[in-house]
């Protein structure tokens, strides 16, 4: 019968080294399981233009927003803050992704909204589900969560012409206390970064200060994905790094609409991706959480278009 090692044992490999410190994130690291095909979204719902092909075209858009776009990016945030508020009540030991994805799909539909990532260049699903080491992206499927997983969903609805995206990291049944603070961190990187948004000022400043943050933690800073402008469309131009970078010098302008949404790290800041082109997973298979808000850019600060105050998130 085989033996299941404890985290103190002596690791299988020979190393002479705890498992814990061995081959335990390896054994325990999360696997591709199985995704079932998209699902449909009923005519009369608008959508984007790539919801039929799955080609997304550029085009410009302005940085600041009219009143009347950002008045329906209001609608939008507040409805993919609602979805991702029902999702996160339906995080438990024993759900799977994909049901979890099931679920906001029917939040979608029940709200006259499309969901955004759906065929957004080809992605299969209707959120994103990134457990443990996964960074971002992660395509829900027939995985179960277990107890002491934590796991992020990213929910971004397409309302009346204008996209709004979030997302939060939860606490799957009982979490260890270094996973509880990683979560904690996050979200205050998350605070921070909005905290530096002033008129004015670079767009390195928010950067700045969740890598200070988040270094003075022992944590580390994902590079390779960022916030992006939103509006009309699901990306825009703007880049909004999550560490500093001093040639990041454009200004921040009341009306400038973007998401801050930073992937912090218990161990190697960078990434590599599974062979499905999306899933990107720490390359030490640490644990990764992650926060976002969409915001306006206000005369003194900003605006959070997608509030998570009512969310019951990994901190509640």
């Amino acid at each position: 019968m085989n033996q299941v090692l404890k985290s103190n044992d002596l690791c299988w490999c020979g190393s002479g080294r705890k498992f814990k410190r061995c081959h335990k994130a390896a054994a325990d690291r999360v696997r591709p399981g199985r995704v079932t095909p998209m699902r449909p979204v009923p005519p009369e719902i608008p959508r984007p233009p790539y919801a039929e092909t799955g080609e997304v075209e550029r085009r410009p858009e302005p940085r600041v927003k009219t009143a009347d776009v950002l008045a329906r990016m209001r609608v939008a945030g507040r409805v993919a803050a609602e979805i991702l508020q029902v999702v996160g009540a339906a995080v438990r030991p024993g759900v799977t992704t994909e049901e979890l994805d099931a679920l906001a799909h029917e939040e979608y539909l029940r709200r006259g909204a499309y969901p955004s990532p759906l065929n957004y260049h080809g992605y299969p699903k209707s959120i994103c589900t990134s457990v443990n080491e996964v960074i971002c992206h992660g395509i829900p499927d027939d995985r179960r969560l277990a107890d002491g997983d934590i796991v992020n969903v990213d929910v971004t609805a397409y309302v009346d012409g204008v996209h709004g995206d979030t997302n939060a990291t939860f606490l799957v049944g009982e979490v260890d206390e270094a996973s509880r603070r990683l979560v904690q961190v996050t979200r205050e990187c998350l605070d921070l970064g909005i905290a530096a948004v002033r008129p004015g000022r670079p767009l390195s400043d928010i950067g700045r200060a969740i890598q200070e943050h988040a270094e003075a933690q022992g944590y580390g800073v994902v590079r390779s994905f960022i916030g992006h402008g939103i509006g009309e469309q699901f990306h825009t131009d703007l880049h909004i790094l999550h560490y500093y970078e001093p040639r990041l010098t454009t200004e921040m302008e009341p009306g400038m609409t973007f998401t801050i949404e930073p992937m912090i790290t218990m161990g190697d800041w960078r990434h590599r991706m599974w062979d499905d082109g999306w899933t990107a997973v720490t390359v030490d298979l640490k644990r990764t959480a992650q926060f976002e808000h969409t915001l306006v850019v206000t005369g003194d600060g900003a605006d959070v278009l997608t509030d998570l105050s009512s969310v019951s998130s990994a901190l509640s």
